[in-house]
């Protein structure tokens, strides 16, 4: 409760000293610029990545496959759902210039944060792409209980000044894919999210390496106000739905909320599958 505290006030203190940059309007000239260059196709290179001060860690598969994260795609229907759903994503990301992506819900329980872990090891599988996986569900961080046993040091550590981004960074022993997972949970975690350390950090990520595509896992959408507080310094957002749990209401509600500009699309989890024999398990995706 006492590094809760120190964060906050350390946030509160930040805020009127610091003034954090604005996101760039959408048709500006660099976002143009951007643009233009990301329709450019890039020579497939297999990227490797030199992780020394990266935390290497061994990979759990059996329990990973427990928790429905795929880790090989092979004839896997599932592991080729989420190949469609990369095509996608990296598609708009490159046309658009974007490096920034929040995985978000309607409400608790849809399956967003195995969305978004399943999205990034498929990223991170395209020889070509580097990928970073961020936990910034400040209120039931979750990510790195998947792939490290035990307590761990995250990104509170970083919120509160007691640790560097480097020394919390991990790969889990997937290449190209890099995790800054979540510890301590924050009562007011919009003003957090607000906050001068928090736009540090966004800056910080984004400069690390430029050609880094940046996942935020988020709250739901709905249960509280912190997606939209972190909504400026993001390029696009991802929804999350459960299939015949969310009704069209919600559904809408949430779409005005983020608008049109910043729509990836909807993740439809937890489909019905087509036949008997594809499994429990199916993404899908739509565009507004």
């Amino acid at each position: 409760m006492e590094r809760l505290k120190k964060a906050m006030e350390l946030a509160r203190a930040q805020r009127e000293s610091i003034v954090g940059p604005s996101p760039g309007a959408p048709g500006d000239t660099a976002g143009k610029v951007r643009a233009i260059r990301a329709q450019t196709p890039k020579p497939l290179v297999d990227v490797k990545v030199d992780y020394t001060r990266t935390t290497s860690i061994p990979i759990n598969a059996k329990w990973l496959r427990e928790q429905r994260i795929i880790l090989s795609e092979g004839t896997d229907p599932f592991a080729d759902a989420y190949k469609v759903l990369r095509t996608h994503v990296l598609q708009r990301m490159r046309v658009n210039g974007w490096k920034t992506l929040a995985v978000t819900s309607p409400g608790i329980g849809n399956g967003k944060t195995v969305t978004a872990i399943n999205l990034a090891i498929s990223l991170a599988r395209e020889v070509n792409q580097t990928i970073l996986l961020v936990d910034l569900d400040l209120r039931r961080p979750s990510i790195g209980r998947y792939f490290v046993k035990g307590q761990t040091r995250g990104i509170s550590d970083y919120l509160t000044g007691e640790a560097e981004l480097a020394d919390l960074l991990i790969n889990p022993g997937i290449e190209r894919l890099v995790i800054l997972p979540g510890n301590d949970s924050f009562t007011d975690s919009s003003e957090m999210l607000s906050s001068p350390r928090v736009i540090q950090l966004v800056d910080e990520l984004k400069g690390r390496y430029q050609d880094r595509l940046i996942l935020f896992d988020m709250p739901p959408l709905l249960a509280g106000d912190d997606v939209i507080a972190f909504l400026p310094y993001l390029d696009a957002v991802m929804l999350v739905v459960e299939e015949g749990k969310v009704t069209s209401e919600e559904l809408q509600q949430a779409q005005n909320l983020l608008g049109e500009k910043k729509s990836m699309g909807i993740v439809l989890n937890k489909a019905e599958p087509g036949s008997a024999g594809v499994g429990y398990y199916r993404a899908a995706t739509t565009t507004n």
